[in-house]
């Protein structure tokens, strides 16, 4: 069994519930402990502007009973309950540090019901130390046709020009533990944007299929290693035009998950950022969608 629990995050939402369902089953397919982590939100004891006679409440948390209740099948694994006060936007990418694996639902109790993606779960996808993987609700619809042949898929976003190779590693283990295959997605541009001076000749456009193979080659060589590793586990790539986060999106329907990086720290943007592809995948993706951060020493730590 692994040391490193699967944190699953939950208020007492459906959203939440989904997730932790989800965690549940990350955890047996991983041999791993089940963390359960309820933050409780705003507590008197915890305002400075509340007068409270004595200390927080010990008594059980009414969303951990529920949590108990629904988890009574699972009695094989190794689960722990905690219930913590505090903001949650703050304290769940703090117990990233010693996890392997965070995954929450995409909107909680507290968020506006039009919210795509809740403040809590942007903020632990932005800023835990582990992976986060956040759960849709079970409604969304994506735009597009469906999967090209039937069977679980593991969806993973190839940037040929920046590779993250902690991306791919993940995608590729996520489908050895699921008995998938490897969907993995470059896009390339189209059609170019050409900018001429007036009076210029506008350049010839280049031709789309070479620009197509070049990108599928480039994707080729970075899954071969990662192929080595895990031969039980087939792969495909995909070079496909126009934006990232649109053909990861149309590739979600059906998947099993949908593994995007977060974001590398720039020069001049030294906080910690979501990358416009990953918040958008979020945001409108169907299947859950694992965010991986960047690998050390690459976003200007360790």
């Amino acid at each position: 069994m692994s040391a490193a629990p699967v944190i699953a995050a939950v208020d007492g939402s459906e959203d939440s519930l989904r997730a932790m369902e989800w965690a549940a089953d990350a955890a047996r397919r991983r041999a791993a402990p089940l963390r359960v982590v309820h933050v409780r939100q705003y507590a008197a004891w915890g305002q400075t502007d509340v007068l409270v006679a004595g200390p927080p409440d010990e008594e059980g948390d009414p969303v951990l009973d529920e949590v108990r209740a629904r988890l009574a099948d699972h009695a094989s694994e190794t689960v722990e309950y905690i219930a913590l006060e505090g903001a949650p936007g703050a304290v769940l990418p703090e117990l990233g540090v010693d996890a392997q694996l965070m995954v929450i639902g995409s909107r909680g109790r507290g968020g506006f019901a039009s919210l795509l993606l809740g403040s809590n779960s942007l903020a632990a996808a932005r800023d835990a130390e582990c992976p986060v993987v956040v759960v849709p609700p079970p409604d969304r619809e994506v735009h597009g046709e469906g999967p090209a042949e039937p069977g679980p898929r593991v969806v993973v976003g190839v940037n040929v020009d920046s590779p993250d190779e902690a991306t791919l590693a993940f995608a590729f283990t996520e489908a050895a533990l699921r008995g998938a295959r490897v969907q993995a997605i470059a896009a390339y541009p189209w059609p170019l944007q050409t900018w001429s001076a007036p009076g210029q000749l506008v350049p010839p456009m280049p031709d789309e299929e070479a620009i197509a193979n070049e990108t599928r080659a480039l994707a080729e060589g970075f899954l071969a290693p990662h192929r080595e590793r895990h031969p039980s586990v087939r792969a495909d790539s995909e070079a496909l035009p126009g934006d990232a986060a649109g053909n990861l999106v149309a590739a979600s329907r059906a998947a099993e998950l949908v593994v995007v990086g977060r974001h590398r720290r720039r020069l001049l943007a030294p906080a910690r950022m979501m990358g416009s592809v990953t918040q958008a995948v979020l945001l409108h993706a169907a299947a859950p969608v694992a965010v991986l951060p960047p690998t050390p020493g690459e976003d200007g730590e360790g």
